[in-house]
């Protein structure tokens, strides 16, 4: 163990670790400002944003001896008996300085900048800068020009820190950013031929520092300090990257990525960043209905659940297709009412969807093929409550001998194209069939009840990704109006009494299912693993891992 000295603070340096000055000030609860320095990259020191004195504390006599000239923090190690000052006269000399250099050239467009709330230029001047500008002011001029399909450049606004070049090079290793020319005519640019393209380009809009990368589907659309930020789970595949969901009055503006070193680092895709117009979509489904011969009427949710109950106890035999889309707790809370009607209710798990193969990152981040949330999650119930995990093409089987005669099928789909004619087909006969999905489709059409559902920024619940990990989120904003998330809609189906609460559905299932034990306790914002061989006995074999 090692000791670090942060203004005068102690900070303790286990012997395996590695350290910088701003990771020790950090950990001393002191910010030091930075713009080129990011966690996950290589080491550049080319802001100089984060200068700080430096010495060394000798451990025989105490005695300190400091270094005449200022270091960047970012590049100098965190050692025993390293002594950092972050706050003296001389360091807040350099910063204002610093900030002043980068502010010569900078345009003065902070009312149209997206930047504009969040911007590092913006809170340091505040904090760091002069008191006044020096320079004098120069007329606005935006260098705009495209990089790619996602991402446009405002070269004037750029700091020179290279993030992005180095999220190209390190990250994806599809290196399609450069720096261009030499000294103050140096710009970030892309080349020839070669547009910035990849599948993971939204992330350099996140680590530009200013406003020079803008996002294309975001810009202009919102101000940030309009917005709210939910802390949430990216539902496009089964990596599970956690996110930030950003919106203003139940509508979204954009998704983000969130730290967790065991899931997505501090990275998404561009799939699941842009893959949330369709909550909003214009023929998203909203209001029950209910089949009235060749039409459908509307059903008020008030009275439907006792509606719903009658029907299916009256079919007498049950069978419920549980999609990979829904939380632990809503797959939880349906088995739990079909099995509370029928005990010997066929349960089966909805379409997995699979595109491609997966796709690996020289960093170590995948997107996965596997277009679901929660298979291994609603897997582990089924193998709970049913024995085995039975397929959605093994249960299409199972209704050609008739002895099924009322089936509910949960969806929550981004497309309506996980059924076709033929499969609707197969459903054909029954007594009542009840469908709950976003959108329409063939089986939607065939039902007897179409219940509209949530979408993933709407619901409150867990999802179990690829490595078996259960990751928890609350609700972003509210459904459209005449939309019951499902959670919402089972736990009155139950005659639970309040309102539906995922952390109460969470510890109900841990009780009663051995996979999920751990998670009666609350479940930490990183996550929980529970367990590769819980998982592993729940796989039926040849799944997707």
């Amino acid at each position: 163990m090692g000791t670090v000295l942060v203004d005068g603070i102690e900070v303790t340096v286990a012997d395996n670790e590695r350290l910088n000055g701003i990771q020790a000030a950090a950990r001393a609860g002191i910010d030091v400002p930075h713009y080129c320095w990011h966690p996950g990259m290589s080491v550049v020191a080319s802001c100089r944003m984060c200068l700080v004195e430096q010495g060394t504390k000798d451990p025989a006599t105490g005695k300190i001896t400091m270094l005449p000239k200022v270091v960047p923090a970012c590049q100098t190690p965190a050692k025993d008996g390293t002594v950092f000052i972050t706050n003296s006269a001389k360091v807040e000399q350099c910063r204002a300085q610093v900030e002043e250099a980068l502010l010569i050239d900078h345009p003065i467009d902070c009312p149209i900048c997206d930047k504009a709330g969040e911007c590092r230029l913006q809170d340091y001047y505040f904090e760091h800068g002069q008191e006044e500008r020096r320079a004098d002011l120069k007329p606005f001029h935006s260098a705009k020009r495209d990089m790619g399909p996602t991402v446009t450049l405002f070269a004037d606004r750029c700091v020179m820190c290279t993030r992005c070049v180095r999220f190209t090079r390190e990250i994806t290793g599809t290196s399609e950013l450069m720096v261009i020319n030499r000294g103050s005519h140096e710009e970030i640019d892309v080349f020839p031929g070669f547009p910035l393209d990849n599948k993971m380009s939204g992330n350099v809009v996140d680590l530009c520092p200013v406003g020079a990368l803008g996002d294309k589907d975001f810009m202009y659309s919102q101000r940030v300090w309009f917005m709210q930020e939910h802390p949430g789970i990216c539902t496009g595949c089964s990596t599970g990257c956690n996110i930030t969901v950003d919106e203003n009055q139940d509508r979204v503006y954009r998704l983000k990525p969130r730290e967790n070193p065991h899931v997505n680092q501090w990275w998404m895709c561009d799939e699941g960043r842009y893959g949330y117009h369709h909550v909003h979509a214009e023929d998203r489904q909203v209001g029950p209905r209910r089949r009235d011969g060749a039409k459908f009427v509307n059903v008020e949710w008030s009275a439907l659940g006792n509606e719903l109950t009658q029907k299916l106890t009256a079919a007498g035999s049950l069978g419920a297709v549980v999609s990979p889309h829904l939380t632990v707790e809503e797959a939880y809370l349906l088995i739990k009412y079909i099995r509370s009607i029928d005990a010997g209710a066929v349960l089966a798990l909805g379409p997995v969807p699979v595109v491609g193969t997966d796709e690996k990152f020289p960093n170590g981040f995948v997107i996965h093929a596997e277009k679901a949330p929660n298979r291994r999650g609603v897997e582990l119930l089924l193998a709970h409550f049913g024995g085995k995990v039975l397929s959605f093409d093994d249960f299409t089987k199972k209704l050609a001998d008739k002895s099924i005669r009322g089936v509910w099928v949960s969806g929550g789909y981004k497309k309506s194209d996980w059924n076709d004619d033929a499969v609707a087909a197969k459903f054909a006969g029954l007594d009542v069939l009840v469908v709950q999905d976003l959108f329409a489709s063939p089986l939607w059409n065939a039902a007897t009840y179409q219940l509209p559902g949530g979408s993933f920024a709407e619901r409150d619940g867990s999802y179990v990704n690829f490595q078996g990990r259960l990751q928890s989120a609350k609700f972003a904003i509210r459904p459209p109006v005449g939309v019951w998330v499902e959670g919402q809609l089972y736990w009155r189906l139950l005659a639970r009494p309040g309102m539906y609460s995922g952390r109460k559905a969470l510890a109900e299932a841990a009780a009663e299912v051995a996979a999920f034990h751990l998670a009666i306790e609350d479940v930490p914002p990183v996550g929980l693993d529970l367990k590769a061989n819980q998982l592993a006995a729940a796989a039926p074999a040849g799944a997707n891992a």
